[in-house]
């Protein structure tokens, strides 16, 4: 049997870039951050949230998932409840490369310029 060997293509940064994109990538997990971050103060359970979005809880479950297998919140579960807030280390980690991907040093002046010629062919 051969074995076959996978060439990597991407960085660790760049896959760590992605799936932080792919979990930002709907606005009902946007809202759900935003949610969990301006309630530091206090519990939030997934009912509390279910009132706030106009989607289904099994859909409320799913985003949450979602968000929790990236590692930007976590879970805590006291049946038949399950409390959720941000994972402090692993937000910081999330802030952090992609402010790194967003300061890419890119010379927009020069990508600016070559875009508008573009536009004008």
């Amino acid at each position: 049997m051969k074995s076959i060997l996978k060439t990597k293509y991407y960085t660790e940064q760049q896959e760590k870039v992605a799936r932080y994109a792919k979990a930002l990538s709907h606005p009902a997990r946007v809202f759900i951050l935003n949610y969990l971050s301006k309630n530091l103060n206090r519990c939030c359970y997934s009912g509390d949230m279910a009132e706030e979005l106009p989607i289904a809880r099994s859909t409320l479950s799913e985003h949450l998932k979602e968000l929790k297998k990236v590692g930007l919140i976590q879970g805590e579960i006291n049946p038949p409840y399950i409390k959720y807030c941000i994972n402090p280390e692993n937000w910081e980690e999330a802030k952090n490369s992609l402010v790194e991907f967003f300061r890419e040093e890119i010379n927009l002046k020069s990508l600016s310029s070559t875009c508008n010629s573009l536009d004008n062919k």
